[in-house]
């Protein structure tokens, strides 16, 4: 399709945007204005007022102040649905695709009765019968309209991350929105996937449809987006051309701090490791049958180790054996020489190991209970006598874990839903340091959350190596991996390579891609297994 002819104006623009919720001010005077067919990303750290200005773009919430036009005309009455869907549409991090459903159910949901000339009207009168038939073809026509090589036949929970992100994208073009908000769409993706996103988002800019692409991954609003726009504290800071902001200029506006020249107090340069001390962590022959197989590995007190990668590696699941959400086939694993009861989370716990699970909406909060209860649920036998607990220990409890990771919250008694993403994060590393563990097992614990709460939470896990224990962090976000003093690099269920500090981005990835590579090297003293 022929790039899009030049066009009126932008497809969204907002201006003087304000927003209370009681006390909290989550937008103020704020703007943003996004062309057609324009990757205009939106970055700020947690609580920069993305989130609020997203619900409003969306129609969920109206702003207390200020104007929202798309393609000229005012934004549609609140509750008009239809009206909302045919001028933006938000793919949000966790999937709004119902698994058991097929794909051509998913794409016209609650609207399965179809005219044959318009794909966002039921027909008049009474509902009809549905044509399964037509359904499928329908959807057959729309997957291809747009690019999406999927079976419409096929059940969506077969589908992969990035393919039920397309399904999705479809489905939201189908209602004749050419503006769509990605909202952390790469959050769940390896590489390959991301770069399959990506060839499709630059494929349906030719055509005219515009997108929002939020995200804490900087390198990727290089790679994708022409404008960037930064919110600092819910307020507007600068709109640019990508192409006029280094990174380091991006992160000045995103912060109101100059960190040119700085280092991370947790950089690994210069470290030395008591010598001759046991490994707190050992790992043995561990398999688990479609995951991983014969896996050693060990943590020192004082170590950080790095378990890198991609999503089909086995490092996550790993990662959850040890923490006993897995019973492995074959191996063991000791704890400061004592033997593991593996596939048991009680016994994980008990032996020492602490755990900061991958999703911490899903695995790692209680999102209606307070701040307080979140922080302390896995020290219930420490806050009141004969298994009781009393409110007044739970409080000084969990306001000495407020303290000491500088949780931003307002009191141990706030929901912990009401936080940002990244004192979220906190509060689940707090309460997997609440039993003072010999091993701390983290799984991507930096993922959703801004490039400053990223640097405090890396710290807060070297820290925990620096008090004398240890850590493994499980990812594949190449900074996380920068805190580690030694990374195992994990392919098809094995370790494949390990690396000192002072390795290169290309020779870790290589390694996680299955890319052999040199034996040894100056920079980084790569060993391949």
């Amino acid at each position: 399709m022929a790039d899009p002819s030049p066009v009126r104006g932008p497809v969204v623009e907002a201006d003087g945007i304000s927003k209370r919720f009681g006390a909290t001010v989550a937008l103020s005077d704020a703007r943003i204005s996004v062309a057609p067919g324009e990757s205009h990303a939106l970055v700020g750290r947690n609580g920069a007022g993305k989130s609020t200005l997203v619900s409003i773009l969306t129609g969920l919430q109206n702003p207390d102040t200020g104007t929202l036009r798309y393609n000229g005309e005012p934004a549609p009455a609140p509750g008009d649905t239809d009206a909302w869907r045919s001028r933006v549409a938000c793919v949000y991090q966790r999937s709004t695709i119902i698994p058991a459903l097929t794909v051509a159910e998913n794409l016209f949901l609650n609207r399965h009765s179809l005219d044959r000339h318009s794909l966002d009207r039921q027909r008049a009168g009474a509902l009809r019968p549905i044509s399964w038939k037509q359904l499928r073809h329908r959807a057959s026509e729309l997957l291809a309209e747009y690019g999406v090589d999927v079976d419409p036949t096929a059940r969506a929970e077969a589908l992969t991350v990035e393919q039920r992100q397309f399904v999705e994208i479809a489905r939201a073009l189908s209602f004749g929105a050419r503006f769509i908000i990605l909202d952390e769409p790469t959050a769940k993706l390896d590489a390959r996937g991301i770069e399959k996103l990506f060839d499709k988002l630059r494929d349906l800019r030719r055509q005219g449809v515009a997108f929002l692409f939020i995200s804490h991954h900087l390198q990727e609003v290089y790679e994708l987006c022409t404008t960037v726009t930064v919110y600092r504290d819910a307020r507007h800071i600068v709109t640019a051309p990508v192409a006029d902001l280094d990174q380091q200029a991006l992160v000045e506006a995103m912060t109101g701090e100059s960190s040119r020249g700085a280092e991370p107090s947790w950089s690994v340069t210069g470290r030395t490791l008591p010598d001759g001390a046991p490994p707190l962590l050992d790992v043995t022959g561990l398999s688990l049958a479609g995951h991983y197989r014969d896996v050693d590995l060990t943590a020192r007190p004082g170590e950080v180790v790095g378990l890198a990668g991609a999503a089909a590696s086995g490092n996550v699941q790993l990662g959850e054996t040890l923490a006993g959400l897995h019973r492995p086939g074959a191996g063991a694993v000791t704890v400061a020489g004592r033997p593991v009861r593996t596939g048991k989370v009680p016994a994980a716990l008990a032996a020492g190991i602490g755990f900061v699970p991958e999703d911490r909406h899903v695995q790692g909060l209680v999102p209606q209970r307070s701040v307080a209860e979140n922080a302390t649920l896995t020290v219930t036998d420490q806050l009141g006598p004969y298994g009781t607990v009393l409110p007044s220990r739970t409080r000084a409890f969990a306001q000495r874990m407020i303290d000491g990771l500088d949780i931003k919250t307002p009191g141990p008694a706030t929901p912990v839903s009401a936080l940002s993403g990244g004192n979220q994060q906190k509060v689940v590393i707090a309460r997997a340091l609440a039993t003072e563990p010999h091993v701390l097992v983290a799984i991507r614990p930096t993922n959703g959350v801004d490039i400053k709460s990223k640097e405090s939470l890396l710290g807060t896990i070297r820290q925990v190596a620096d008090e004398g224990r240890s850590a493994l962090i499980v990812s594949d976000e190449l900074d996380d991996l920068r805190v580690c003093d030694r990374v195992l690099a994990m392919f098809q269920g094995r370790v494949v390579a390990e690396f000192e500090p002072g390795w290169s981005d290309e020779q870790l990835v290589a390694a996680m891609e299955g890319m052999s590579g040199p034996t040894d090297t100056k920079e980084g003293n790569v060993s391949h297994h």
